[in-house]
């Protein structure tokens, strides 16, 4: 009888806790830094906090802020981009919420790649030779178009110079090979996959035309915020926790660190790459570990939008950013204690 009653209890205790989780689903773009979501999947860290999270691949964030705003997301990772200022001026309701990678000095997650056989052939020298070209970033309005405008303005150039092409990042190493492209700012580890071909070569550093910028970013719905809270709060202390081990796994932004070789094991199933070395070549973008935003390039993003004839309507990053989740998150969480 004893056995019995603390099998039911144990079944009691167990259909408790499944009822507690609130199912959330998140869209990400399936860089390599988005290991923490993985990770901490794995580890139980969201699980623990509440939280049943469905990750759902996307080719860049633009194409998510639909879905973010209609309800088939809660939450979302990737770029700022255009589409999502437009959508704040349309009324929809989605607002950033934590740091997801940012850009710091030595340390980014883009560069500007050009064919090898036009720089060997003096077609490409300087930027200034980036006119006419066909140029590739993930989506229009895009984080990586807000570099490839200081990159072409550091060449004297602006966007109306170049033929604009959009691919998803792993199309561009194929397009590099047909010769289809000219040049493209990928992220990682689109780099590293276009270097990898052969046929291309690094030019230009992100960090070297914008040394700090808020690259990518944790949207919720605004929908997601009311009901929903409680999860939206556990969810960032899950997260701080697994970018955390993110930050020890780092050693000069590669994954060489204490940890690391975990973190590798959970990007050959989920990442784009199963060549466990392939995630040791490259440095990740800084993601901070208590969450903090660099909210100055938000705004210089939203101005290089403005000045590039992309936003719609009228809307300022207030409207656009909500600290308050992430805050509350940090109450309990604490600030983040380096231990090496």
């Amino acid at each position: 009888m004893l056995r019995l009653v603390t099998l039911l209890a144990l079944l009691t205790a167990f259909t408790a806790s499944a009822a507690e989780q609130t199912k959330v689903r998140m869209g990400v773009v399936g860089a390599s830094a988005d290991v923490v979501f993985w990770s901490g999947v794995e580890r139980g860290y969201f699980a623990k906090e509440g939280v049943d999270l469905e990750i759902v691949k996307f080719d860049s964030a633009a194409r998510m802020m639909a879905p973010l705003g209609n309800g088939e997301l809660q939450i979302s990772a990737g770029g700022v981009s255009a589409g999502f200022f437009n959508a704040i001026a349309r009324g929809i309701d989605i607002k950033i919420v934590a740091d997801k990678t940012q850009t710091v000095p030595g340390l980014g997650t883009q560069s500007l790649v050009v064919r090898k056989d036009l720089i060997e052939s003096g077609r490409f020298k300087t930027l200034a030779d980036l006119r006419g070209m066909k140029v590739a970033s993930p989506a229009p309005g895009s984080a990586s178009m807000t570099i490839m405008t200081k990159m072409l303005a550091r060449g004297g150039l602006t966007n109306k110079d170049v033929d604009s092409v959009f691919l998803a990042v792993p199309q561009m190493a194929a397009a590099f090979t047909n010769k289809a492209l000219d040049a493209a700012v990928p992220l990682e580890p689109g780099v590293s996959q276009a270097l990898q071909t052969g046929l291309v070569q690094r030019v230009i550093e992100d960090y070297d035309v914008y040394p700090e910028h808020q690259i990518a970013v944790i949207f919720y719905s605004g929908r997601f915020i009311r009901d929903n809270r409680a999860a939206g709060v556990g969810f960032l202390r899950a997260y701080l926790r697994s970018v955390r081990d993110l930050n020890m796994a780092l050693q000069d932004g590669r994954l060489t660190g204490p940890g690391s070789d975990d973190l590798i094991k959970v990007l050959t199933r989920f990442g784009p790459s199963q060549a466990l070395e392939f995630y040791r070549t490259f440095r990740l973008g800084f993601s901070h570990p208590d969450g903090k935003l660099h909210l100055p390039s938000l705004s210089e993003d939203l101005q290089i939008f403005r000045d590039e004839g992309l936003i719609e309507g009228e809307v300022t990053l207030d409207r656009a950013v909500d600290q308050s989740l992430l805050e509350e998150a940090l109450r309990e969480a604490g600030l983040y204690k380096p231990t090496r």
